[in-house]
């Protein structure tokens, strides 16, 4: 299984990115996805997931700013971030996790996220 994130860039605070990761293989629709950031000097956290059954959740940080969604014909889940803010500026990861029954934890490369005026 292959996660390919894209879409990361500078962006000015109050603007908006969207980022996609694209996932290969046959086990995108049985996955809990996550997009996670990690920025330098601080540990990984989670930034937003979405279920296999499509339920959501956020980090309080980003609640009512990001919005995450997935195509389960597509095999991508998004993320849209919308009224940056210095401090999302970090390295976005994209997650698929099973934690029932077969499990299985895959990253993406990661793709950087930079908001500064």
């Amino acid at each position: 299984v292959q996660l390919q994130a894209s879409g990361g860039g500078l962006v000015q605070p109050g603007g908006s990115l969207r980022l996609s990761c694209a996932a290969s293989g046959s086990i995108f629709s049985f996955s809990d996805m996550g997009w996670y950031r990690q920025a330098p000097g601080k540990q990984r956290e989670l930034v937003a997931g979405i279920t296999s059954g499509g339920s959501t959740n956020y980090a309080d940080s980003v609640k009512g700013r990001f919005a995450i969604s997935r195509d389960n014909a597509k095999n991508t889940v998004s993320l849209q971030m919308n009224s940056l803010k210095p401090e999302d500026t970090a390295v976005y990861y994209c997650n698929a996790r099973k934690n029932t029954g077969i499990r299985w934890n895959y990253w993406g490369q990661g793709t950087q996220v930079t908001v500064s005026s």
